[in-house]
């Protein structure tokens, strides 16, 4: 069941070193791989979350192209024997409630990496932190960086307040050869070094909670993320199953509209939405509110830059651009794995430069950049993917390629030209149908 205060683990915290040759910052799916795939390479690694464990966390789908990052961590059997339901589509609901065809992965490419996983953020992040323990990183919780300490220009290390299991506080000054920025959208070190660039098209917030009891589709479309539209498609839906009968359900939209003076609470902005959205009505009928509400607001941002001499950027610190594709862990694994590469070779051949750190950003960038075409399609006035694939079936693979996460092989963008130019309204605007 998901709990939003989880009581702390008392875990034997590690001793800590003074010097490290990778400081890691934050200890979610982008930390933990990074953090993991650095000491599997055999150098000295400290991760420090600022959390107790378990944490709770919004982002509970995988896209199936998860499952390589996953496999080189070796987590993929121990995937297998969770609770975790099996993802094998992504399906879309328009404002009048007509369901489009699910698409299903496994349809365009044959390997057991076609059907993903729901996961509970506290029970997957844990499994990712404790993984990259058992590959020889030192994982710190209760762990407060306050400061990235620079050389300068060069970030060499980071002062940090550790919470000790008898409730004390020590503040310890801590050296290394890479420090890495995997803070979420916290953005740390983006914020310090005035970094950050909010997407001036999306400008949304989104209010969720979780169900227990929602309506489940049979077979194999009962773990389906389910994506739909409220009338006049003024917001849309997240509908994500997860263990225990438990559902997450969010509402996203214009911050002008949902969270205009006057619109109430969170919940009442929810109900208020609800009662537009006729598709999720039918599966929320005999639910009841596991939770209380949530929000999160204007969420959609880049970094100027990924990467300088001696630190890097990995997952939602180096941007996040929405919630409607379920890009984000994909995009924390991948970054992690993609960063750990270059830390690796800029340790062995001793130049942690901006350019040998940040190697992979243009290939990583042309890939985010497919995931942002592709949402700002969704967010277009009077753009229909359905229209578009009747018109131009040939690109309905690049789609699903794109829905999948295979965004880093050739030729996946090609469908944007033949798309035209796609830009979502302004934030006094409203959204499409995606179908």
């Amino acid at each position: 069941m998901i709990d939003l205060h989880p009581t702390p683990e008392h875990r034997q915290q590690p001793v800590i070193e003074t010097e490290y040759d990778v400081i890691v910052i934050g200890g979610g799916p982008a930390g933990a791989t990074v953090g993991a795939l650095t000491a599997e390479a055999g150098h000295r690694v400290l991760v420090l979350e600022r959390s107790t464990l378990p944490r709770f966390h919004l982002g509970e789908s995988l896209i199936p192209e998860t499952y390589w990052t996953l496999e080189r961590l070796g987590l993929i059997e121990q995937l297998k024997a969770t609770a975790f339901p099996k993802k094998y589509s992504v399906q879309f609901v328009n404002e009048d409630g007509k369901e489009s065809a699910p698409f299903f992965f496994d349809e365009y490419k044959l390997h057991e990496s076609s059907q993903t996983w729901q996961v509970e953020r506290s029970e997957f992040d844990r499994m990712l932190l404790t993984r990259a323990e058992e590959l020889g990183a030192v994982v710190r919780t209760d762990a407060q960086v306050l400061s990235v300490h620079f050389d300068g220009e060069r970030a060499n290390g980071v002062e940090v307040k550790l919470t000790n299991t008898d409730g004390n506080h020590e503040t310890r000054t801590l050296s290394a050869q890479v420090v890495v920025d995997a803070t979420g959208q916290s953005a740390f070190l983006v914020n310090r070094l005035g970094l950050k660039c909010p997407d001036p098209l999306l400008k949304k917030g989104s209010v969720w909670s979780y169900f227990r009891g929602a309506l489940r589709d049979a077979g194999r479309d009962e773990g389906a993320t389910i994506i739909l539209q409220s009338a006049e498609k003024t917001s849309w839906f997240w509908y994500i199953p997860l263990p225990d009968d438990i559902v997450s359900v969010g509402c996203t939209g214009d911050i002008s509209y949902m969270f205009a003076p006057g619109s109430g609470g969170p919940e009442q902005i929810f109900n208020n939405e609800l009662a537009r959205c006729p598709g999720m009505q039918r599966r929320l009928k005999h639910a009841d509110r596991a939770t209380e509400f949530l929000t999160t607001k204007d969420f959609s941002y880049r970094a100027e830059r990924a990467a300088g001499p001696g630190w890097v950027l990995v997952g939602d610190a180096g941007g996040f651009i929405d919630p409607v594709y379920s890009s984000g862990i994909f995009l924390a694994l991948k970054s992690g794995e993609f960063a750990a590469d270059a830390i690796h070779d800029a340790l062995e051949t001793g130049d942690v430069s901006a350019e040998r750190l940040g190697c992979w950003q243009d290939k990583y960038a042309a890939g985010v950049d497919l995931f942002r075409k592709l949402v700002y399609a969704f967010y277009t006035p009077g753009f229909s993917f359905g229209g578009f694939l009747r018109e131009h079936p040939q690109f309905r693979g690049n789609l699903v390629d794109i829905l999948i996460g295979d965004v880093f092989k050739p030729g996946v963008g090609e469908m944007f030209d033949a798309m035209g130019e796609v830009v979502p309204p302004g934030d006094d605007r409203v959204a499409s149908d995606p179908m």
